[in-house]
């Protein structure tokens, strides 16, 4: 089997399906984003010849390069080639405000959430959320450019200046943790692993900024959130992160359809790569 690992480099991760898809056999094959041309009734066409394609990451460019990587994808799958994570799980996973809105359409609990363009709205939405809030890129990951904002005058200085440089000002409101959360590795619809991250330095628990991993066993209920999360955005390999509340009750916080494992699986001491591959070989020939 042919199998496309579409990215924009070869980083770890790359190299790492690459060895798990030789380790059964098959042949991968690193494809850049930035190199891919399509054209209509016009051969060759892009992806031609694999027999699925992996998206591993999708990188940053215009909104222009950005659209058209997705419609090459939405090409692909329309000439019924085989890619996971599926080009709408993509898009939406890659939106943080479109993944809320599926997360509460799924009646899944998640924070509550605001997303302006004017300073004015999100200042008003700053004190609908208590006057503590996590202001985030809605596009981003592994805990980048959030930021906790529970001063007024801070919140109203930092709306403007992202109103001025034409940014959405995405804010939730801030959920009063015991200092870690969870990462659940969902692949087909079942819980692959699972750590709890922690950090006694940082209000963020993210590995990526600073915080420690420990593997951890789920019960039932949070194995069975994490997987509903995956499906209601469409993901048939998710990274899913799970926030306790004061309470004890878990929220969601992201589904991120191009996940990483690297702290996962030296964590976990699993091979986390081997399943992926290994799941796209099934499900393909189903």
């Amino acid at each position: 089997m042919r199998i496309a690992i579409l990215s924009g480099g070869n980083g770890w991760h790359v190299q790492d399906l690459l060895r798990a898809a030789k380790l059964f056999g098959h042949h991968a094959e690193a494809v850049n984003f930035r190199t891919l041309s399509a054209g209509v009734e016009c051969k060759p066409q892009p992806l031609f010849g694999f027999d699925a394609a992996l998206v591993r990451t999708v990188p940053a460019g215009s909104l222009e390069q950005i659209v058209f990587r997705m419609d090459i994808l939405h090409a692909a799958v329309a000439r019924g080639l085989r890619v996971v994570n599926s080009p709408r799980a993509v898009e939406t996973s890659v939106d943080k405000y479109l993944t809320s809105v599926r997360l509460a359409k799924a009646g899944l609990p998640t924070p509550p959430t605001h997303v302006s363009q004017r300073a004015d709205d999100a200042l008003e939405a700053f004190d609908w959320l208590g006057r503590d809030v996590v202001l985030k890129p809605v596009f981003g990951a592994e805990g980048r450019g959030m930021q906790r904002i529970h001063d007024r005058e801070l919140a109203w200085r930092t709306y403007r200046v992202l109103e001025q440089t034409g940014q959405l000002i995405y804010q939730q409101q801030y959920v009063h943790h015991p200092g870690h959360d969870l990462r659940v590795f969902v692949i087909g619809g079942q819980v692959h692993a699972a750590m709890r991250r922690s950090n006694n330095h940082d209000w963020r628990t993210n590995v990526a900024q600073g915080g420690s991993a420990h593997r951890i066993e789920l019960s039932e209920s949070t194995a069975l959130l994490a997987v509903r999360a995956a499906e209601a955005v469409g993901c048939s390999i998710a990274g899913v992160d799970l926030l306790p509340g004061p309470r004890g009750e878990l929220y969601v916080i992201e589904v991120n359809a191009v996940p990483g494992w690297k702290a996962l699986a030296s964590t976990c001491d699993i091979d986390i790569a081997a399943d992926v591959v290994r799941f796209l070989v099934e499900d393909l020939r189903t």
